[in-house]
């Protein structure tokens, strides 16, 4: 008797990422060449001072950012943009950030009080001219 299979469909087709080889997505092809690219040629000049452990930890921490640019997402969001906004919010801006509200009511009064003004320096200037 044949069993039955299924296949799970995410709800939300915005999450789903296009896979270009090997299962991955371009930005992780892209950031796993660049780290072989930076890391390979470190080690082979760390190994020839440093011996081949230390040369080891050497290419580590040269691949480990771009590994982390591949493949560190936070709320949708890869890694530049969540460094981005958390200098930006660090950094940039002014740490305190009061909430000022406009009072409406207060500002239609103000310019109540100015109209007012206006009027009474109107009606002054005409009364000494003689205009009236």
């Amino acid at each position: 008797m044949p069993v039955a299979s299924f296949i799970q469909v995410p709800r939300d087709l915005s999450k789903v990422k296009t896979k270009v080889f090997l299962g991955l997505t371009k930005r992780q092809l892209i950031c796993f060449g660049l780290a072989a690219i930076l890391g390979l040629p470190s080690y082979f000049a760390l190994r020839a001072f440093a011996g081949k452990n230390a040369a080891m930890f050497g290419m580590i921490l040269v691949m480990a950012p771009c590994f982390l640019f591949a493949m560190y997402e936070k709320d949708g969001q890869p890694m530049e943009k969540v460094m981005a906004n958390f200098i930006r919010s660090r950094f940039t801006r002014p740490k305190k950030r009061p909430y000022k509200t406009e009072n409406y009511y207060e500002a239609l009064e103000r310019q109540a009080q100015v109209n007012e003004e206006v009027k009474r320096i109107v009606k002054g200037n005409k009364q000494a001219h003689g205009q009236g």
